[in-house]
């Protein structure tokens, strides 16, 4: 019986159940002090659908249906992403109008990207360790929604436009949100959630 799970998933957590690097110590000091999934879910045989980095925030989606993780992991499909990003700056409008056009990263260029300027930080719970503030350089968000996956690729993308990502939260996938989830709580999907996932 397949099984589905929504997770907001804390700052400094890994997207996996075990931590494959060993703990190092320098003068006797334990240098990683991380979490995996397996500190907040005690559920069997589940894996995440695609990843958030280590020091990314926000929803995950867990199942142990493997056809489902390709369909919505594999960027040929397409399937909305939306995070909120907190930036150092606030991006004017030829930065915004670059990040909706795609941003040349390396070797590829990113897919038209819907793109917001917030007029009020999202109702987030504070982070911890919070970011870090500069007194002389202000912050905004952005509203991003993707229809790619690629490595760190949020973060890339405001720093090719001069606008470095403090804070990186994943707000939904598709149709799901974080609505009703504090950081480290689950909850199984609802019939109504799960409705057009199996149309997938």
């Amino acid at each position: 019986m397949y099984k589905y799970l929504l997770f907001y998933k804390p700052y400094n957590v890994l997207c996996q159940f075990t931590d494959k690097e060993e703990t190092k110590i320098e003068e006797g000091v334990s240098r990683v002090d991380r979490s995996t999934l397996k500190d907040y879910i005690q559920v069997p045989s589940v894996y995440p659908v695609g990843r958030l980095d280590l020091d990314s925030e926000g929803l995950l989606l867990l199942t142990n249906n493997g056809r489902l993780q390709y369909r919505l992991s594999d960027r040929r499909f397409r399937h909305p992403r939306t995070y909120w990003v907190q930036v150092e700056g606030v991006p004017d409008r030829v930065a915004i109008t670059q990040l909706r056009s795609g941003i040349v990263i390396q070797d590829y260029r990113t897919r038209p990207a819907l793109v917001h300027l917030l007029p009020d930080p999202p109702p987030l719970p504070p982070r911890q360790p919070p970011i870090r503030f500069r007194k002389s350089i202000p912050t905004s968000w952005l509203e991003i929604t993707l229809t790619e996956g690629r490595n760190r690729q949020v973060r890339k993308m405001t720093a090719a436009v001069g606008f470095p990502t403090l804070r990186l939260v994943r707000f939904a996938i598709a149709h799901l949100c974080l609505d009703g989830l504090q950081p480290g709580q689950w909850r199984d999907l609802t019939p109504t959630e799960l409705a057009p996932l199996y149309k997938l």
